[in-house]
Formats: C-alpha cells, sequence, structure tokens
C-alpha cells in the first residue's frame, strides 16, 4: 500500500486524523463517528462523517478492529500524524527544571548513561535506552601508571567522557613510582586529545619509525601505552531502564509480545543495530512500527536522538514504547535529554 500524501488529503480529513489519533492515544480505545464529531468541533452530519472516515480507512491510515465499529489508526496513519498533523508540546520551566536537576554532571561517565536512561523512562513512562559511546571513539584525557607487585602495572585511564576504566600490565622489569609518573606525564602529553583507537596506531608507528632512537624508558613507555590503549571487550554497549513499563500498556502486554521484547532488551543486538542507524541521522528520528525494520518491534514505535561531546556525535539515547505513545510529549524529552547528556559528558 502507498503512503498516503497529506497534502493530497483534504483539510477535513487532516483535522479528523489528528483528533482521533490524539483521542486513541488518550484512551486506547477505538474512536466512534460520535465521539470525533464532538471532539472535532466541526457541525458534520453523521453521514458526512462516517465518508471521511471511510476515505482515510482507504488510504490506510485507519482501520475497523473486527470488534468494533470504531477505528484506531495505524502505523501509516500515525506516521502522516507524526510528519505533518503533530503539535509538539515545548517543556515547561518545570519539566526542564527536573531534567537538568536528575542528570548531574559530576558522576562518571557510566553512570551518566545510566542517570539518561532512568531519566527517559521516568519521564516517559516508557522503556529509556542509551548506547554507550564506544570506547575506542573516546578521547584519553589522561593516563596514569600505577606500581603493583613485581612488574605489574595498573593503567588508568580517563576519557573525555568521564569513563574511567583500568588495566593490568605485565612490564619487562620492576619500575619505581618515579619512574612512572615520568612515563604517565609523557604519555599523556603527547596522546590526550586523541581518541583510543586513534592513539593505538599512533603510538604503534611511533614504536616502528623510532625504535632505534628512543631509550629504554620511552620505549617501554610506548609499548605499555599501546597495551593500555588496546580495545576492552567488556565495556557496557547499552543502558536500558524502564522496560516494566511496558507492561501498563493493553497492546504489549501479551505474554509472546512480552517476552520477545524483553529478550531484545537482553540480547541487545537488533536494538543497538537500530541506534547505530541513528549515529549519521541529523537530530530525532522517529520509527513506527515495521519501519525499524525489526519484527520484534512491529508494535512499538522508537524515538531516537544523538548526543555530542565537543560537536561530534558519539551515542544515541531514546525510548521505546507502544505505537500509541505521547509523540507531542516524548519527542521534546528525547530531543531536550539528548542536548542535557552532552553537556553533562563535556563538564565530567
Amino acid at each position: 500500500m502507498t503512503q498516503a500524501n497529506p497534502e493530497k488529503m483534504s483539510e477535513r480529513a487532516q483535522h479528523f486524523l489528528k483528533v482521533l489519533i490524539e483521542r486513541y492515544i488518550r484512551e486506547g480505545q477505538p474512536i466512534g463517528s460520535r465521539t470525533l464529531a464532538r471532539d472535532s468541533g466541526l457541525d458534520l452530519s453523521p453521514a458526512t462523517i462516517r465518508n471521511v472516515m471511510s476515505d482515510l480507512e482507504d488510504l490506510g491510515l485507519v482501520v475497523s478492529p473486527h470488534t468494533s465499529a470504531g477505528r484506531i489508526p495505524t502505523a501509516a496513519g500515525y506516521r502522516v500524524f507524526v510528519d505533518s498533523l503533530i503539535s509538539l508540546q515545548p517543556l515547561n520551566a518545570e519539566v526542564l527544571g527536573r531534567l537538568q536537576g536528575q542528570l548531574p554532571a559530576a558522576r562518571p561517565g557510566s553512570h551518566i548513561m545510566e542517570s539518561a536512561s532512568q531519566l527517559l523512562s521516568n519521564m516517559t513512562r516508557l522503556a529509556g535506552v542509551v548506547m554507550v559511546p564506544q570506547r575506542n571513539k573516546e578521547k584519553v584525557r589522561q593516563i596514569e601508571f600505577v606500581p603493583l607487585s613485581g612488574t605489574r602495572v595498573l593503567a588508568v585511564i580517563v576519557t573525555s567522557a568521564g569513563e574511567i576504566f583500568n588495566r593490568i600490565i605485565e612490564t619487562s622489569r620492576t619500575f619505581e613510582r618515579s619512574e612512572l609518573e615520568q612515563l604517565s606525564n609523557y604519555i599523556t602529553h603527547h596522546y590526550a586529545g586523541h581518541d583510543l583507537e586513534h592513539a593505538r596506531h599512533e603510538v604503534f608507528d611511533e614504536m616502528q619509525s623510532t625504535r632505534a632512537q628512543v631509550d629504554m624508558l620511552m620505549a617501554e613507555a610506548l609499548r605499555m601505552a599501546q597495551e593500555a590503549f588496546s580495545g576492552d571487550e567488556d565495556a557496557p554497549d547499552m543502558v536500558v531502564s524502564g522496560q516494566t513499563n511496558l507492561m501498563d500498556f493493553d497492546e504489549l502486554a501479551q505474554m509472546d509480545r512480552l517476552r520477545d521484547l524483553f529478550q531484545a532488551f537482553t540480547e541487545k543486538q537488533e536494538i543497538l543495530h537500530l541506534l547505530d542507524r541513528c549515529l549519521e541521522a541529523d537530530g530525532v528520528q522517529i520509527f513506527i512500527g515495521e519501519e525499524s525494520g525489526y519484527n520484534t518491534l512491529r508494535d512499538c514505535s522508537v524515538i531516537t536522538a544523538p548526543y555530542k561531546l565537543d560537536e561530534q556525535v558519539v551515542g544515541v539515547l531514546g525510548v521505546i514504547g507502544p505505537t500509541r505513545m505521547a509523540y507531542d510529549k516524548v519527542i521534546p524529552i528525547v530531543d531536550v535529554t539528548a542536548q542535557l547528556l552532552g553537556a553533562a559528558l563535556k563538564t565530567a
């Protein structure tokens, strides 16, 4: 079925579609002609309203459930509504203050992601998801080598996102604390501001090109840095909060649907692929029903927004809920939360 073009729909049809969807989002029940007549504010006969509804049904924008004479919107109807008919509600000062107050910048990076996910869930009563920045793409702020027992050294790396992670390195000999401080200062001076992947390549290149020209201490510093900057496969890739909120919606509350959704949250792969597609997108993205490309999300809508650090997109956050969600309220919350997360990471 071809997607309806709002420009080719009459203003009356667009108005009734908007009224029907807004009422259905609030109540979750099929909307009959009498209700539409009352809500529309237009003085039209029941026959005229039925004709408009029939036209919208022919366009694939609404459908009549077999148990009711009323109509509900389809995914295509929601798409027309979101693209052309929605009236977004700007966040008032109270809501904005709650968002700002619940996402403090003082927490380490991973905890900020958890806070953002919980914040999205609490504010929308949906499931909140936050893609954790790939550590390979995070910029190094500082590295410190701390002596352990024998030839073991702890490498502590602080990223620009406020993330702190450690690696234990086996060295060729025992180092004094003063020597490790010298190595820490050398590596921080040369590689701060570079992302981990770039720093790892630069260290390798420097090791190859200056092997015969650096003293043994600096050679060891480069070797330790290369190991410290190596990939971290155990890093979390996505934080999810509020999955149980989805149990409150009748259209998702069947056990088989919930089982599939919770499995998708646990395995993460499908949702991560969807978020990954949004990394290159500009601004808020909305996937309604089967637009996500995943059967598990066929009855859901996903609203995402990228968040930035130093003007570069480093991740994506969003919410997952039923197609019957309050788009006018949820879209601004997702958009503002992405901006606040970027600001919190910058000052973390």
